[in-house]
């Protein structure tokens, strides 16, 4: 396989061949270096200096050469709109045709650019590995962090690329424009039915994808669903095996199995209370109920996770039957009178949690041209199920008997989704279509990389945001060594963690700090949601309809939010930058929800709900952007991944939230809100303090 040095010779332009990075000189700079500390001819100190100092030029240089290149196709794109704006009395095809040639021109030197722009900063990248893995420093961490957010530093210019932004955006008016023009003098019979945008837009928008992560409305929801999109496959042979691994109706099930399994988790919470009460328990044992589904999902997402690694059919089979018997035994319990009943059957739903499967299967197995929308999809459903549990339990408020077995607004729940669960494994038993593991394990040896779920332009441990998504496969960057540097192959630098505690090392002070913050986003919505219908019964005596209406309007505001947040806020803003001041709003809501007079308001409750819910979901896909960004390439694959750490984290906050209720509940109901508000905000604080420590490595 061809190195990144030969390669980069290869692809160079040549005439601008004297302003691409030095690769070959930064190589031997290294190894010099190495030696020069082994002969103790220079300290550690000096070799930073120099090295820093020779990185600086370097990146200037590409930096000084990328702005003229931008003021010249930025010159050339206003004599063409002079020209454009020139008045004609006649109509001008063939004049209007030449325009539109013109800029195609541009764009294709502006993909030249865009090429060189992606070749310097692999290169930047690749070079930065290098001298940590050749000195064991921590070097790329120092020199982003250091020059992230420094006035005079060049290198945000590389990876920003905010000049190529307004040149590619004044391409693509013109050209509409110019198709628009031209169309208003052409008859409609030689126009397309449909207006098609021009096709080296489209190329320059590819190149530009490789360059850095788009933020559109879909990429924002399937970083929700912690599924990382990765590179299209190099070769026709990869996408040919992709397919055939792909089962649109097997999709389809595990989106399904996403739907109902949320709509099972909050389908109780409006009448969890009541259930308790008729069990003879106080309340505020709600939070038992509702917290002992995520108490066994803690357990259930390992094992679920591992056994993803031989079966997607069997899992998905064992969780139906497995929450089938658990809605059962939450709906049996109110005619034998037995809590444990019902918080065995709660406890049953909990094991029977999927959600890993169904994130593993759409990261394996659908192909990448649609892998984002399939996580998108994961995000919805997950949100419309929120939405519909609350919902459906309002109209579930019917009351009759059938062979001494009570349908009530209690026991209804247990048994609508037991008989879905059982409706879900027949379709699932007849439509489900397991992947063919035999091509993946054949093919594992010839990519090893191809299993990776995390963008792997990103540098291990190191650069929080790469500087560039590059095309070039992550094989090749641990074999464009030379064979002196055949150390730096190590297999142990591709392993997958393969418990709790190699997962735990590779966590980095950056990873720490988003895990925190998503615990106590779910710790904060999690106390919102479970102890709703008591507060809302004990200050404002609201019914269960009442209840299931509020928490539907909540559920419903995620996609339009996330909706706005993906497509428009998160293209003027740094995800850092969205992810502090979401947690700064999420703490106005939640100081905003303690009661400190001796009244309490519906406007106070509903408003600062509304805050506090909308925070948290927005701080959510940030916070899981920046995570799948800031985390080891290791925490990609296998068992114990990126999104089982945070699949834990949530789960684990939701059960001290939970668990948090029914002990406040020994306080009195009166004391219920403030006590379970009370640890939200120090967690909040910490999170926000956190953040200001790390700010900067947030990149």
């Amino acid at each position: 396989m061809v190195n990144f040095g030969k390669k980069l010779m290869a692809d160079q332009i040549p005439e601008w061949k004297g302003y691409y990075i030095n690769y070959k000189l930064m190589k031997k700079k290294v190894k010099q270096y190495g030696q020069q500390l082994q002969q103790g001819e220079k300290d550690h100190r000096r070799v930073l200096k120099d090295f820093s100092k020779m990185l600086d030029d370097q990146i200037e240089k590409i930096v000084l050469f990328l702005l003229e290149q931008q003021g010249i196709l930025a010159s050339r794109i206003e004599k063409l709109g002079k020209q454009r704006a020139i008045p004609q009395e006649q109509p001008d095809i063939s004049g209007i045709a030449e325009l539109r040639e013109a800029y195609r021109e541009v764009g294709i030197d502006l993909i030249k650019l865009l090429k060189f722009v992606d070749l310097n900063a692999t290169g930047i990248r690749k070079i930065l590995k290098k001298f940590d893995k050749r000195f064991g420093y921590r070097f790329t961490d120092y020199y982003v962090t250091s020059r992230s957010n420094h006035p005079y530093s060049q290198l945000q210019q590389v990876f920003k690329h905010v000049g190529v932004g307004a040149v590619v955006g004044a391409l693509s008016r013109n050209l509409a424009e110019l198709q628009e023009r031209q169309g208003s003098y052409l008859s409609i019979y030689d126009q397309p039915s449909s207006a098609l945008k021009d096709p080296i837009i489209d190329m320059i928008n590819s190149s530009v994808d490789k360059l850095t992560r788009s933020t559109n409305f879909l990429r924002f929801l399937g970083q929700h669903a912690m599924i990382a999109d990765e590179e299209s496959p190099s070769t026709a042979g990869e996408e040919e095996i992709e397919d055939q691994k792909y089962h649109f109706m097997s999709l389809m099930l595990n989106l399904v199995n996403t739907f109902l399994y949320m709509v099972n988790t909050y389908i109780i919470v409006p009448t969890a209370d009541d259930y308790s009460v008729s069990l003879g328990a106080a309340s505020t044992v709600c939070g038992v109920v509702i917290g002992s589904m995520a108490v066994a999902q803690i357990f259930s997402s390992v094992y679920f996770s591992a056994w993803s690694n031989k079966s997607y059919f069997k899992p998905l089979v064992f969780s139906s039957i497995v929450l089938f018997l658990g809605n059962v035994c939450y709906a049996m319990a109110y005619d034998m009178k037995s809590l444990t009943v019902l918080i065995i059957g709660r406890l049953l739903c909990g094991m029977g949690s999927a959600r890993a499967v169904n994130r593993r299967y759409i990261s394996d197995c659908v192909p990448a041209r649609i892998r984002m929308q399939a996580s998108a999809g994961f995000v919805s459903a997950s949100a419309l199920g929120m939405a519909c549990g609350p919902a459906l339990a309002g109209l579930l408020q019917w009351k009759f008997k059938v062979y001494m077995v009570t349908f009530n607004q209690s026991t209804l729940p247990g048994w609508v989704m037991a008989v879905a669960w059982l409706l879900y494994l027949i379709w699932l038993w007849v439509s489900f279509k397991e992947p063919n593991r035999a091509t993946e394990v054949n093919e594992a040896p010839q990519n090893p990389a191809s299993a990776q779920t995390v963008d792997i332009g990103r540098l291990e441990n190191g650069l929080a945001q790469p500087l560039l998504t590059d095309s070039v496969d992550k094989q090749n960057e641990d074999e464009d060594e030379e064979v002196d540097d055949s150390e730096e192959a190590a297999d142990d630098s591709r392993k997958p963690a393969t418990s709790i505690g190699s997962a735990y090392r590779l966590l980095t002070p950056s990873v720490k700090v988003q895990l925190l913050i998503y615990f106590m986003l779910k710790y904060a919505m999690e106390i919102l949601l479970s102890e709703s219908s008591v507060i809302t019964n004990h200050y404002f005596s609201w019914n269960t309809s009442a209840v299931a209406i509020f928490l539907a309007i909540l559920g419903l505001t995620v996609l339009p939010v996330n909706a706005v947040v993906g497509t428009y806020i998160s293209n003027m803003f740094e995800d850092r930058q969205l992810l502090m001041v979401s947690q700064i709003t999420l703490l106005v809501g939640i100081i905003f929800s303690f009661k400190v007079t001796s009244t309490y308001s519906v406007v106070q409750y509903v408003v600062s709900a509304l805050v506090t819910f909308v925070s948290a979901e927005v701080l959510e896909g940030v916070n899981l952007s920046l995570l799948s960004s800031v985390m080891s390439s290791r925490l990609s694959r296998g068992t114990y991944n990126g999104g089982l750490l945070s699949t834990e984290a949530g789960t684990l906050a939701r059960v001290v939230a939970d668990c948090t209720i029914t002990a406040a509940g020994y306080l009195g109901v009166g004391m219920l809100l403030n006590v379970t508000l009370l640890p939200s905000l120090v967690i909040c604080v910490a999170s926000i303090a956190c953040t200001f420590l790390t700010y900067n490595s947030l990149f």
